[in-house]
Order: structure tokens, then sequence, then C-alpha cells
């Protein structure tokens, strides 16, 4: 049983990475927040990795009816997904405007980080968004991707995570799988975190500010790709 249950778990790892890996529209966000704060970065790349798990631990439950359930709605999962990343850009670009008019020191700001972007950390008059909102926005813009939808739904079509529930080790292997792919989303998010903390702590603010633009320009560069996939 043992050898049955690892070989889940290490299954689910290789899941796991293969959604996480690949660095798409969430990803540069989750860097973006990294140089916001520690504690929102955390937030948010926990929530990554819990959408990432409950994903695929829906997949394991249910088995191929996953399949069939989301079979025929991926133009419209990834039109609501285009949609959500132009707003979350839009949203971004437009809370540079609201940078104040001295930048903020080195060391100081809330370990959470302001919301409306880059170089507010200093801002007594900007409200800092708490890790809970983090997770909350985060969580939900994960959830709407529909490359993590459709990705564990062609696990199931292949008969990979939907077969491990109905083998012999039942329910173990399946709850294995899961936990592989939660330790290793888990383990991506956070690096992915730790490193826009690292090059939010040694950018000037002009520096900031042009990398932000950047990556909110590469999100409309996914929310476009997004919704023109067929």
């Amino acid at each position: 049983m043992v050898n049955g249950v690892g070989a889940a778990a290490l299954a689910g790892v290789g899941a796991g990475l293969g959604v996480a890996v690949p660095l798409g529209a969430v990803g540069v966000l989750l860097l973006e927040e990294g140089r916001r704060g520690r504690a929102a970065a955390v937030s948010a790349a926990c929530a990554v990795a819990f959408v990432d798990m409950a994903y695929a631990a829906l997949a394991t439950a249910l088995g191929s009816r996953l399949a069939s359930v989301l079979s025929g709605w991926e133009a419209w999962a990834r039109a609501a997904a285009a949609v959500v990343l132009v707003l979350v850009a839009v949203r971004g670009l437009l809370g540079l405007r609201r940078e104040p008019a001295v930048g903020p020191r080195q060391g100081q700001g809330t370990a959470a980080g302001p919301e409306p972007g880059p170089g507010d950390a200093g801002a007594a008059v900007t409200a800092p968004a708490g890790p809970g909102r983090v997770f909350l926005r985060f969580a939900a813009l994960t959830a709407v991707n529909p490359t993590t939808a459709l990705y564990f739904a062609a696990l199931v079509t292949g008969g990979g995570a939907g077969a491990l529930s109905g083998g012999p080790y039942g329910a173990a292997a399946g709850s294995a799988f899961v936990a592989g792919v939660l330790a290793a989303s888990l383990t991506w998010q956070q690096l992915l975190a730790a490193v826009g903390v690292s090059l939010g702590a040694r950018l000037s603010p002009r520096v900031r500010r042009v990398t932000y633009c950047v990556g909110y320009g590469l999100v409309v560069y996914y929310a476009v790709r997004t919704a023109w996939t067929r």
C-alpha cells in the first residue's frame, strides 16, 4: 500500500508542478504582489495553491464526470477569465496614478503592502490590503483561470486523477495525489512570492513603477491570448 500511495503522491507532485510552473497571468500578478510586501505575497501564494488543490480534489472525487461537465464551456470560461484579467490590469495601472508625491522610504510600509500600486507603501492616505483580501482576490483569479480547470479535466479524461479513487488503494491514493498537488504548487508559488519580495526590496521607486507597468501589460497580453485561444 505504501508503494501505491507513494506513487500517487509523486503523480500529484508532477501534476502540481505541471500546472504551477508555466508563468501565466496569475504568476505575473503574484510576482507583482511580492513587491508590495511579504505578508500579502505569502497569502496570495497560499490562495493559488489552495485553488490548485481544490481542482485536484474535485478531479479525483468526480472522475470522468468532471470532464463531461466542463465540456462545451471552455470558450465561456476563457472569455470570463480574459475579462477579469483586463479589469485587474486596468485597476492596477490606474492605481499607479495615485502614487504620492514623496516616494516611499526603504524598509517602511506595512507588511501586507498597499493595494493600488507600487510606491504607495509610505503613504498614510492609502489603506493597505490585508492578507485576507489578497487571499480572496487571488483565489478568485485562479478559480476563473480556465487553464487550471482544463488541465485537471485533461488528467481526468486521460484516466489519471480520476482513476486513483477507484484504484486498489482507494481514498488513500486519491488523498496522496491531492496532497502532492498542494505541496508542489505551494512550494512553487511561495518561491515566486519570495522572488517578488526580493526584487521589490532592491528596486528604486521609479524602476518599480516601470516593472509594474510591464507586469500589468503582460496581464493584458495574457488576457488577449486567453480570449483568442481555440
